[in-house]
């Protein structure tokens, strides 16, 4: 509960009394049942967590947000049947520590407790320096990595403990997949499957969009975990489509959509929303159905007023088990500006383009596109390609840099943040492009890896990944910073750069909305410029409308609200000449710009006009009969409703 006057107070479900050192309880139940296979007890799930506060010290660190975040942890997961959840909060948001807070009062309050954190292995060394940072007790932080257990008699050695002490477990998704379904016969095999699948009181998944997918082995295995209590940490929970949100509500919340509350949300969408065969598929037990119906209507359907009532349906069919938090908190941030660049080819560019569209796989003609559209004389190259830094040289002394577009874009890019005393962060999804402009860096400027350039690949150790990551945002040295845009997720922050190329595009935007967050996040001082490049009349120009489109679901369903108009989730166009950024003032940077577009909801949608004259309009809601407006480039129809209060309609 926030008051007035700004003070945070953490509801507890359950009041009871407490004792002045009542922070680490013992569970009101001891009993246990033991395992025939492996000898080990496991705690029973009825466990007495009725009355779980925040340690003070956390609390006097939580943010109105986190607060809100605790108790929607505590309404879950400590009930009388304690079921699943989502925390889906902005990168940067705190998610970490929140869950970290919850996990040590749930332990000082049950320390026969078993938690397991599942998630990406090159994320672990962030998670345990959160936990040095936050820790109010010395809890043991297991995992195989550290200890190097290879084979599953060491990885049993290191469950049995974290079965017998007072723990918690991590391990990385691959790896818990594989302990799952490795199929192994011998005893040592099936203890270890058993544990992992019994022990768990609570399950974390962090990057929890990753399990999103029905038919792989990582959702199959985690969905198999006995445990109620699983808690899905996602910055980006929607991916690609309806339905890897609905797959993760399954995880958390065992066939969501045939829960009693659900059945009736359903019900009503379907009586506002149509597309032709989908009734009748959805009659037949069909859910992908409803989930294709749900895509189409906030994707395509022209209806604005419709598609709203649908989003307030499905934020209803989930708001107790789905916790959404934009990151208001990024208001505070001096900004961000998210350009879309559309540069003209040159001559070899384009036959280049020619010769990929004879290609049948998508990701031949993405891969092979990326590294074309920066430099045609790239196309020699695959990812599968010698990429050694002497390869490249020897490439650079032979090409002209100007026949690729994106290579000069770059440069000068590059030499406008040198003279500015601002760093710049490159993010491609492919290996080849990132190592010829690494070069090529260093072939122009004469800068040297590991003082004014830096690196983070897939391959790169946890120790590597956090020296760079200092080094780039604490060194005056250092200028340049280049990233594989998958390997540079959550727990990666550079906020000593303020301007970001993405060199082509990612066929899931909530991957490159995340490598943005790697600047534009807390910690930040200055106002962040992003530049998505893409290639002109290309196949990477209809992959990024594409990929608009499917950011645009994810802001109706978690960010739209009736401050908002129709155009508030538009790509504009600018006008080079009023773009308002002093680099794309340079004559260099912009003579192969064809077009530049902004994402509109990057540069403010709560508008302090718009709430304070909405406010004054429902409190004189009885005055009139409906009202049109005109407000930049919004159009509103407003017009009162029994209920008393108002409804917003687009207008083209």
């Amino acid at each position: 509960m926030r008051l007035n006057s700004g003070i945070l107070i953490l509801l507890s479900p359950v009041e009871a009394k407490k004792s002045t050192n009542a922070y680490a309880l013992e569970p009101r139940n001891g009993k246990n049942r033991e395992s025939i296979e492996t000898g080990v007890k496991f705690s029973e799930d009825d466990l007495a967590v009725t009355d779980i506060t925040a340690h003070p010290r956390h609390m006097k660190q939580m943010k109105p947000h986190q607060v809100e975040g605790f108790n929607f942890l505590l309404s879950n997961l400590v009930a009388d049947n304690p079921g699943g959840c989502i925390l889906a909060h902005a990168p940067g948001s705190g998610k970490t520590f929140m869950i970290i807070s919850f996990m040590q009062s749930f332990l000082a309050k049950c320390p026969h407790a078993k938690p397991l954190v599942v998630l990406p292995k090159g994320i672990l060394a962030t998670w345990k320096k959160e936990f040095e940072t936050w820790q109010v007790e010395d809890i043991p932080l297991l995992d195989f990595y550290t200890v190097k257990a290879d084979n599953r008699s060491q990885q049993l050695d290191v469950l049995k403990k974290w079965v017998e002490c007072k723990s918690i477990l991590f391990l990385g998704y691959k790896q818990f997949s594989t302990i799952i379904c490795d199929g192994g016969t011998s005893q040592t095999s099936i203890s270890c499957r058993e544990i992992l699948l019994r022990a768990p009181s609570i399950l974390i998944l962090d990057e929890g969009h990753t399990p999103r997918n029905e038919n792989t082995d990582v959702l199959q295995s985690l969905a198999k975990v006995q445990t109620a209590r699983k808690v899905v940490l996602s910055g980006t929970l929607y991916q690609n489509h309806v339905k890897e949100v609905f797959n993760i509500l399954n995880l958390v919340r065992p066939k969501f959509l045939r829960l009693d509350t659900s059945k009736s949300v359903i019900k009503r969408i379907m009586s506002k929303v149509h597309i032709a065969g989908v009734k009748k598929q959805l009659k037949a037990g069909a859910d992908a159905a409803f989930y294709d119906l749900v895509e189409h209507t906030l994707q395509k359907d022209e209806n604005f007023e419709r598609k709203v009532s649908v989003i307030h349906d499905l934020r209803e069919m989930t708001s107790k088990v789905l916790h959404y938090y934009k990151g208001d908190f990024l208001d505070e941030l001096p900004g961000l500006v998210d350009f879309t660049v559309v540069l003209s080819l040159g001559p070899r560019q384009k036959d280049e383009v020619h010769k990929l569209r004879r290609f049948q796989r998508k990701f031949k003609i993405s891969s092979v596109g990326s590294a074309v559209y920066l430099h045609p004389k790239l196309n020699s190259f695959s990812e599968n390609s010698d990429t050694t830094d002497d390869k490249m040289d020897e490439l650079l002394n032979t090409l002209d840099v100007r026949e690729g577009v994106k290579a000069k874009f770059f440069l000068n890019m590059l030499n406008l943040c040198e003279s500015a005393g601002e760093k710049l962060l490159v993010f491609s999804q492919y290996l080849v492009p990132l190592k010829f402009l690494e070069r090529l860096s260093v072939k122009v400027k004469g800068w040297q890896p590991g003082i004014q350039v830096f690196s983070i690949t897939g391959e790169s150790s946890s120790d590597h990944r956090e020296w760079s990551m200092d080094r780039f945002n604490n060194s005056p040295d250092a200028k340049v910073f280049f990233g594989s845009i998958k390997a540079c997720g959550e727990g990666i922050s550079l906020v000593g750069a303020s301007r970001i190329i993405i060199l082509d595009v990612h066929l899931n935007p909530s991957v490159t909305r995340q490598a943005i967050g790697r600047a534009f996040r807390p910690g930040q001082k200055k106002k962040v410029y992003a530049y998505r490049l893409v290639a002109g009349d290309s196949p990477e120009e209809e992959d990024h409308s594409t990929c608009f489109k499917k950011e645009l679901i994810a802001k109706m369903w978690f960010e739209w609200n009736k401050y908002c108009g129709n155009r508030d989730f538009d790509m504009e166009t600018v006008n080079l000449n009023e773009c308002n950024d002093l680099f794309l003032e340079s004559q260099l940077l912009r003579e192969d710009i064809r077009d530049l577009y902004r994402r509109c909801w990057d540069h403010g949608l709560r508008r302090p006009w718009a709430v304070s004259l909405w406010q004054l309009l429902e409190s004189n809601m009885n005055r009139f009969l409906a009202i049109e407006m005109t407000f930049f480039d919004s159009r509103w129809k407003l017009f009162p409703r029994v209920q008393g209060s108002l409804v917003q309609a687009g207008i083209e």
